[in-house]
């Protein structure tokens, strides 16, 4: 995630580092204003247009602020945005109105997700209700009252000025010693040994120590200067205003109404004084070529306003104020006075592009940023740049978060455009993309096909979720399942639990394959992975070890497992490319590279997930199933928990590890690709005496919930640390220095925890992201949920205040209902590992 501390510069009064930022749109001012606010005063602002609209997206961004998102990192960007702009003012004119925002339902559908976002405004710190439509036409009294059923009113979100916006921050700044320069436009990146050097301009070349990209839309164009990929796709966007309403005459503010958001028809409204502005998603996607984006001039010379502003396309907005004048009669007698296809940028998961490159050192992405979260954002790059980290999660943001299979031109033009489709969609959140699918398939895929699988998909793989060849086993379940709600029901099967019962009492074949691995060899790969983690790696060859990877503050960036399998040979079971990433930046005498290996130093690191596969053969009957089909010994005492080692499971060799994410016997089983096949018929062949199954994910996430195995990314993040995450008993502070050992030491007691809960009635279900109260206060929310079939109750996990003992009531919010959950004491299940250990 960030530099090495001896390669960042650090700021001093003597020599503050050299910092180009490429954009003077809204990120790009925000930026130099929290970097000179740091101390980084040596800050030049490269951009192509006239300041103070250079024709960016924010040169006509509507500027509404909505914060609620499933995303609790996007929340937390729009709320500092909020704050932050709602201290600005230029020219005396405030830069954010609070006029407060309102989601419309005119669906039953729509109605339920308005409960669920309350609860996830609640978990995250916003302040909303869910009204009546009596209260809805209250607050925008324009309505058709007979239409609406009811919405979400979040009285704190508003309208940002974005170009005011930019100016406060753009003077603030320069008078911290930032400069802004116009008309410059950037051809070329100049680079040695890795790292960023300066940049070439139309205007001559700036030298830098660091360069940010936040050109927007133009984002992949500077990339390519660079030799950076920005997985960007820029999308046109409708937009109209109309002429003077006269219910709206006399207007003296800009907005009064709250911003409205009617997504049953993909539409968004704002005043403009006596006009209505109308934004719509309804269209099909408009995809546009950033490379073929005129500049500034050019685009004057075309007769269109700014670059960003493309033609209005009047046979995509005919459906759209057809939508619009059914909600606001008073529009049925109103016209367009102007329109335009607005140009921003989607990627193919929604999420900003955040971070230093791999490719290029010192090289910083901040795109793909839309002006409700851009202070926010703002605020996390600076202090990653400036402080090594930023001071909240920001995993799901970061460039690096891409598999290659994800980054092809094809691949992010089709996902972006489906993002664009899907802004204002219901989604489920466990919904996959449909296309392009399937793009990555494990060696089983075949056989999973044939058994029925449901699969859903994860970072470009197919996982299969439950099979539908195990359906009859439903009905051999003692207990009735509880009938579930619609939004529970949705990806998801009562074959879940039968793959479960059965994992608990026979043995099951799951399909890990998609589970990252690494490979860490070299005679100097014991002191670099014993100085990166926490756990204490200098045991013998066969040994695994759970640790973590730190950052300097003793956040948890990863968890990790780690088999030794020789004196100077490592695999490594991670979670995302940001792992591999961080290792390459972080290996003696290394440095980012694009590719997925590098050595140095001693120390070999690459990826070898795409050329191998994994089974997970777990349940009671595993070593039934797995001893007769190898010579080598795996009985519990020549095979214990927590080992590995070298075999053969019929013809393939493997490479074996005693481990199990389900709570019950097992082995995870590696081998190449290329035997992949061969592997799993062996398995299935060998197991049908013994009943064997092929299980899915779902069965998985709830067998792993019942014994409390964190999920890295999900339950536990770079915000939190060991102690409070439970998994303290990773740290090895007696063992030497690793990173974050120091920052560990200083903390003090904790004051949350991730917090195991069961509901009390065995037919609730939650799914994730709800608020859960306290005493009747918001206290903190849940992160993973699943029923546990065994236990017969949902299992949740949340982050609550530290010290609630086992026996406390609390209540988590879905839907608008209380539930009540008791707090419970983990695990949950086999508390003294004898199923494990046999």
């Amino acid at each position: 995630m960030s530099a090495t501390p001896e390669d960042r510069p650090h700021p001093s009064p003597e020599t503050p580092p050299r910092v180009v930022v490429i954009g003077a749109g809204i990120v790009g001012c925000c930026l130099a204003d929290e970097l000179t606010a740091r101390g980084w005063t040596d800050v030049t602002v490269l951009e192509q247009g006239p300041l103070p609209a250079p024709g960016g997206s924010t040169s006509h961004a509507p500027g509404l602020v909505f914060r609620t998102s499933p995303s609790r990192t996007l929340t937390e960007f729009a709320r500092y945005t909020v704050e932050k702009f709602g201290s600005l003012r230029h020219d005396g004119v405030p830069c954010f109105e609070p006029v407060g925002g309102l989601e419309l339902a005119t669906t039953p559908e729509r109605l339920a997700d308005l409960h669920r976002r309350a609860g996830l405004a609640a978990a995250w710190g916003v302040r909303g209700e869910v009204v009546g439509a009596a209260r809805c036409k209250e607050l925008w009294p324009l309505l058709d009252e007979s239409v609406v059923l009811g919405g979400f009113h979040t009285p704190e979100d508003g309208v940002a000025r974005a170009v005011a916006a930019c100016r406060a921050q753009l003077d603030r700044a320069t008078a911290h010693g930032a400069r802004f320069l116009d008309r410059h436009t950037v051809t070329g990146i100049e680079r040695a040994d890795g790292r960023v050097t300066g940049v070439v301009t139309d205007r001559g070349v700036f030298p830098a120590d660091h360069v940010v990209s936040a050109a927007g839309f133009w984002g992949p164009v500077i990339g390519r200067m660079a030799g950076v990929g920005v997985p960007l796709q820029p999308l046109a966007h409708q937009y109209a205003r109309t002429r003077p309403l006269p219910e709206l005459s006399g207007a003296a503010a800009e907005a009064t109404l709250p911003i409205l958001r009617f997504q049953d028809a993909d539409l968004y409204f704002r005043e403009h004084h006596d006009r209505i502005g109308i934004g719509s998603y309804a269209h099909r996607p408009l995809p546009v070529d950033p490379f073929a984006v005129p500049g500034y001039e050019e685009a004057r010379g075309r007769g269109m306003e700014m670059p960003s502003s493309y033609p209005f396309t009047e046979e995509d907005w005919a459906p759209s104020w057809a939508d619009a004048r059914r909600l606001v009669p008073a529009l049925r007698a109103a016209e367009v006075e102007s329109g335009f296809n607005g140009v921003f940028s989607f990627t193919p998961d929604g999420m900003p592009l955040l971070g230093e490159a791999r490719e290029l050192r010192g090289f910083w992405l901040a795109e793909a940023v839309w002006v409700t979260h851009s202070a926010g954002v703002a605020r996390a790059v600076a202090e990653w740049m400036v402080d090594g980290r930023p001071s909240i999660d920001v995993h799901d943001c970061d460039v690096t978060r891409f598999e290659e299979a994800q980054l092809s031109p094809a691949y992010v033009r089709e996902r972006g455009s489906q993002q664009f489709v899907e802004v204002y969609d219901v989604t489920h959140p466990l919904q996959p993309m449909e296309r392009p699918r399937p793009l990555r398939v494990s060696p089983f895929h075949a056989r999973q096909e044939q058994l029925g699988a449901f699969f859903l998909e994860g970072g470009g793989w197919e996982r299969p979720h439950w099979y539908e060849a195990n359906a009859p086993l439903v009905a051999t379940l003692d207990d009735d399942l509880p009938e579930r709600d619609p939004w529970s029901a949705r990806y998801w099967s009562p074959v879940a639990a039968a793959e479960a019962r059965a994992t608990r009492e026979r043995v099951a074949l799951y399909d890990m394959t998609p589970l990252r691995r690494l490979e860490v060899t070299g005679p100097g790969a014991l002191d670099f992975l014993d100085r990166m983690t926490t756990n204490k790696l200098r045991r013998k060859p066969g040994a695994v070890t759970y640790t973590l990877l730190l950052d300097e503050t003793g956040g948890i960036r990863s968890d990790l497992t780690v088999a030794r399998l020789a004196e100077d040979h490592f695999q490594l079971g991670a979670n995302s490319p940001a792992d591999l990433d961080h290792l390459l930046r972080h290996a003696p005498a290394g440095g980012p590279s694009r590719s997925s290996e590098a050595e140095s130093g001693g120390v070999h690191v690459r990826d070898i997930t795409s050329g191998t596969c994994c089974v997970g053969v777990w349940g009671p009957l595993a070593r039934a199933l797995v001893q007769p089909l190898t010579g080598d010994d795996f009985s519990h005492e020549g095979f214990g928990y927590f080992r590995a080692k070298r075999a053969h499971i019929g013809h393939v060799p493997v490479t074996a590890l005693r481990l199990s994410y389900v709570g019950e016997l097992g082995w995870e089983l590696y081998t190449t690709a290329d035997l992949g096949l061969r592997l799993w018929d062996t398995l299935w062949e060998a197991g049908r005496e013994l009943g064997v199954i092929a299980a899915g994910r779902s069965a998985f996430n709830s067998l792993r919930l019942e014994k409390g195995y964190r999920a890295w990314g999900t339950d536990m993040t770079a915000e939190h640390t060991p102690a409070e995450a439970g998994v303290g008993f990773a740290v090895r502070m007696d063992k030497g220095d690793f990173t974050g050992r120091d920052a560990l030491r200083d903390r003090p007691a904790p004051t949350r925890r991730l917090t195991p809960l069961l509901l009390d009635d065995p037919a609730a279900v939650v799914l994730g992201s709800e608020p859960v109260s306290v005493d009747g206060t918001t206290a903190g929310y849940v992160t993973s949920a699943a029923y546990g079939y065994t236990l017969g109750r949902c299992v949740a996990y949340a982050w609550l205040p530290a010290g609630l003992a086992p026996g406390t009531g609390v209540h988590i919010a879905y839907f608008g209902e209380k539930v009540p959950a008791t707090v419970a004491e983990e695990p949950l299940f086999d508390p003294g590992m004898t199923r494990i250990r046999r």
